[in-house]
């Protein structure tokens, strides 16, 4: 038997409500929690990103060192189906580019890399053909 995963990472951020506002003006998704110290981010009714902010340590206790830098050997990778509307999302918001768009030649997939408002490297990449729609 196959188990099946869903990713649903969890990004520690310094502004929950101005980091949710970004993704969702560049993914084109929605908050489904709400609110200043914790987001969950849908997409097709599921959770494609979380978003927790650096100073609340709730009920698991602290989640980040903030003396740290943010994101530092991560990439927060979406694959999304229409790439060039998301390259035009992500350029409205005047995010760092750190590369692209490109061609990937081993994924062979359009990729853009830029980063959010915290540091992290972000990545979005087209439809591939190991992904068949």
């Amino acid at each position: 038997m196959t188990e099946h995963v869903w990713p649903q990472p969890l990004l520690v951020v310094r502004d929950v409500e101005a980091s949710s506002r970004f993704y969702a003006d560049v993914l084109g998704i929605e908050g489904g929690h709400g609110g200043d110290e914790y987001e969950q981010l849908i997409s097709a009714g599921e959770i494609v990103l979380q978003l927790h902010r650096l100073d609340v340590d709730d009920h698991h206790g602290p989640i980040a060192d903030p003396d740290r830098p943010f994101g530092n050997g991560v990439l927060v990778w979406f694959e999304v189906t229409d790439f060039e509307a998301t390259l035009d999302r992500v350029r409205a918001t005047g995010a760092e580019i750190v590369r692209g768009p490109e061609i990937n030649p081993n994924a062979k997939q359009s990729e853009l890399w830029f980063r959010d408002l915290d540091g992290y490297v972000v990545v979005v990449a087209g439809p591939s053909e190991y992904r068949p729609r």
